[in-house]
């Protein structure tokens, strides 16, 4: 019996024409279906205003030094920097940059306006920067904007756009059905060659296809490795970073308690003051946690709430429920109106928790710096259901010391100080960082 090569290579060269005739196909319905915006052409050229200034060193410098409190096209801590070469000259520039501070101190007409103009933060002074360095921070600032897309309606203008009129569904519905029917064809194709060669005799020697031969030939390659190893550990890295940066991030966390408690109705309907029942932010380093004996001052007296209280999500008798449950923790005998003693404890699960090596005094900030509760803790007065309202992160605790400016009345502890830091930074009030607030030793143990 005659024994000829496998015929099943027709069958591989016909999938090998299909594929490309696919591949052909789908670039095509692709060129069709994405629109193809073209740019105006009377978008401008970045040209440095400065003269001598690179653009791309002018960038750097201006992430290193003043990216933290300024943007180009939007005010942040400071104004908005693009085309500031427009509004001052260099020489006044350099002045500016050098040391704001002393610019101020000469009543320098331009530098008291900007000063006044920007809630009287007070610029930190780069005597470093040389008036080169200086140029070319001007010159990234000289650059103009990217050009914006007009927006009409919602939708991106259709002027000189490629449209095929055909939704990608349909297209995918199509090239679906022509990829069933080709691999039918091949299937039936294959069934015919099979059954002449058995009819004429030929032998067909069935090769079986070894799909170990694509790993075999990726070890080998030195390179292929090298590049996957580089991408699974920048891969990874970017992972592990992203996941390490959230631990201890709880914004948002609201657990749910073993007495509901509304501060909807406490604080918002009923007007309680946050220090009525937090007293000890007051004078001591924690807010604590309420006892049930102040709950007890006002609930001896009120057993069930109103008929208004109650809304879509919780009735009223739920509402009532829970006061039942403060009756039996604190042992309370609703109708002889007296305790038994048989007290149970409630556990309370914990929302706000900073890291053991931060530290945070609620006295200093309530009492000393009179910062409501709402700056950190949202409005409460609103929530049915208590939740940790801000990230506590040290970036975000930073960015308030730098807003906040020291509370002076009524506070001589601050009158000394407050007078030669103001004087030194040329400013009618500090703000937290000023005084210090921004020193590690200040919340780090």
């Amino acid at each position: 019996m005659e024994k000829v090569g496998n015929h099943n290579s027709i069958s591989r060269n016909l999938i090998l024409s299909l594929a490309l005739a696919l591949s052909f196909t789908l670039n095509l319905f692709a060129q069709e279906a994405v629109p193809v915006a073209t740019v105006p052409a009377t978008v401008a050229v970045a040209t440095p205003v400065a003269a001598g200034g690179d653009a791309v060193k002018g960038k750097e410098l201006f992430n290193t030094n003043c990216a933290a409190c300024h943007k180009l096209d939007a005010k942040a801590t400071g104004p908005a920097l693009r085309g500031v070469a427009n509004k001052h000259d260099m020489a006044w520039l350099y002045k500016w940059v050098n040391n704001s501070s002393e610019l101020i101190k000469s009543g320098d007409a331009a530098a008291v306006k900007v000063f006044e103009e920007n809630n009287k933060s007070v610029m930190t002074a780069f005597p470093q920067l040389s008036n080169a360095d200086i140029d070319n921070i001007i010159a990234y600032t000289s650059t103009p904007p990217p050009p914006k897309v007009d927006v009409v309606g919602g939708k991106l203008p259709t002027g000189n756009v490629q449209e095929s009129g055909i939704s990608n569904n349909v297209i995918l519905g199509v090239l679906a059905f022509v990829m069933l029917i080709l691999v039918t064809m091949l299937f039936l194709v294959n069934n015919v060659l099979t059954k002449i060669a058995k009819n004429n005799g030929i032998e067909t020697a069935d090769k079986k296809i070894d799909f170990l031969n694509i790993p075999r030939a990726f070890a080998k390659n030195q390179f292929l490795l090298l590049v996957s190893a580089i991408f699974l550990l920048l891969a990874s890295g970017y992972f592990v970073y992203g996941y390490l940066s959230q631990i201890g991030v709880d914004q948002n966390y609201a657990p749910i308690q073993p007495i509901h408690y509304s501060h909807r109705i406490h604080a918002g309907s009923n007007g309680i003051d946050c220090k009525y029942c937090h007293s000890a932010a007051r004078t001591s380093k924690n807010a604590g946690i309420p006892s049930l004996n102040v709950c007890m001052n006002c609930h001896k007296n009120i057993a069930e709430v109103s008929d208004t209280t109650a809304t879509a999500d919780h009735s009223k008798a739920f509402y009532d429920g829970e006061i039942n449950k403060l009756y039996e923790a604190v042992g309370w005998d609703k109708a002889g109106q007296k305790y038994t003693g048989k007290t149970k404890p409630v556990k309370w699960v914990r929302i706000h928790n900073l890291q053991d090596f931060v530290y945070f005094n609620h006295s200093q900030h309530v009492s000393v710096a009179g910062i409501e509760c709402q700056k950190c803790h949202g409005e409460v007065q609103t929530y049915e259901i208590q939740k940790q309202f801000a990230p506590l992160t040290m970036g975000w605790c930073i960015d308030c010391h730098r807003k906040t400016d020291v509370k002076m009345e009524g506070n001589a502890y601050y009158d000394k100080i407050h007078t030669e830091l103001s004087k030194k930074y040329g400013v009618d009030k500090l703000t937290a960082a000023q005084m210090g607030g921004l020193e590690c030793g200040k919340c780090h143990y």
